[in-house]
């Protein structure tokens, strides 16, 4: 039996695409679910704590590192493993790349997960944060994950029922942080084709470009050109992607703010809630475009959402920044901005 290989004092800046942190004590590349129980028994030996990461794009790690065993999600491999009907079930390794999954879906001709095309990151940390992007989210495909519990020792499969998901969210990140290591995880995809209405900025997308057949290949291109023109890549420069979720207040605290700021972007989500967008709140703080001197963090003057490291020595120094943003925003709407991505451990 092939053991899995343990490095150790690893600089934890390497698994972030914000490039900040201390050093793992330990880490290993997991390439099956055999990997996984060996791993954990070697860590359960030591008395070692264990995390799970993918490819660090929503995450970023403290300045004290962590003192315990990292597992690097390397688990590849996507499948077609049923057809009911008119739709298809495609399962896929954690650790594969999930634009890779996505342009293997379309390239199937499949419909669900186009308008997620170009997001950085792992299949297995899609439910985690249950990942959206121009109206559509994870857990609208997502039918089954497999994940090794911690609790119960033994892999357990999960229906997307049981997930908890919620805007940007899921019961992996509250309730049961670290509690389950996803292994691989079944969407169910549509063999028709998308259909309108599209979210706003797609829809103007179309509009501009217009499109003889809507197929999930040209939805796909679509969405890839909108999140070029307005996104920084990751491998070239350091940052999380959207750094804060567009936060959700009452329709009477909505109201007020409109009283003030006729403007204020927003969109209607039943009677009683109201989604604003986060990029306008830090843009009229007076956000967008900053270069932060104190900390070495920028804001991407293409979209405010965007935090960049530009040449911050610490995770400290993101923290602060982060901190500043948030309290311009509240001084200014009284609305409290909540970060995304993930501070581990």
């Amino acid at each position: 039996m092939k053991l899995v290989y343990i490095l150790e004092n690893v600089p934890l800046s390497a698994y972030t695409t914000m490039r900040l942190g201390g050093t793992a004590a330990f880490i290993t590349e997991i390439n099956t679910r055999n990997d996984v129980t060996q791993a954990i028994e070697w860590a359960e030996k030591r008395r070692l704590p264990v995390i799970m990461i993918g490819a660090g794009s929503n995450t970023f790690w403290s300045d004290d590192g962590f003192n315990g065993l990292v597992l690097v999600n390397k688990i590849h491999g996507i499948t077609k493993t049923s057809k009911v009907d008119n739709f298809v079930y495609v399962t896929a390794g954690a650790g594969e790349s999930w634009d890779d999954f996505v342009e293997f879906v379309v390239n199937e001709d499949l419909t669900g997960a186009e308008q997620l095309s170009l997001i950085p990151g792992t299949v297995g940390a899609t439910p985690i944060q249950n990942v959206g992007a121009y109206g559509r989210e994870v857990s609208e495909i997502l039918t089954t994950l497999e994940a090794y519990d911690k609790e119960s020792r033994q892999f357990v499969t999960l229906k997307a029922s049981d997930c908890a998901f919620g805007y940007r969210t899921s019961r992996f990140k509250t309730i049961d942080k670290n509690r389950f290591f996803i292994t691989a995880v079944t969407y169910c995809l549509s063999l028709d084709k998308p259909m309108p209405p599209f979210y706003s900025s797609l829809q103007d997308y179309i509009d501009e470009h217009p499109m003889i057949n809507i197929t999930p290949r040209s939805i796909r291109e679509a969405v890839i050109q909108i999140r070029k023109r307005k996104l920084p890549d990751p491998a070239i420069i350091a940052n999380n992607g959207s750094f804060f979720a567009n936060p959700i207040v009452s329709t009477d605290t909505f109201f007020a703010l409109r009283s003030n700021y006729q403007d204020i972007y927003h969109w209607n989500i039943d009677d009683e809630h109201v989604k604003l967008s986060a990029a306008w709140l830090i843009e009229q703080a007076g956000f967008k475009g900053i270069h932060d001197k104190e900390t070495g963090m920028a804001i991407w003057p293409q979209h405010a959402l965007i935090l960049v490291n530009e040449h911050a020595q610490s995770t400290a120094d993101l923290l602060k920044f982060k901190q500043k943003v948030i309290d311009a925003v509240y001084t200014k709407y009284g609305v409290k901005l909540e970060q995304e991505p993930e501070i581990l451990p």
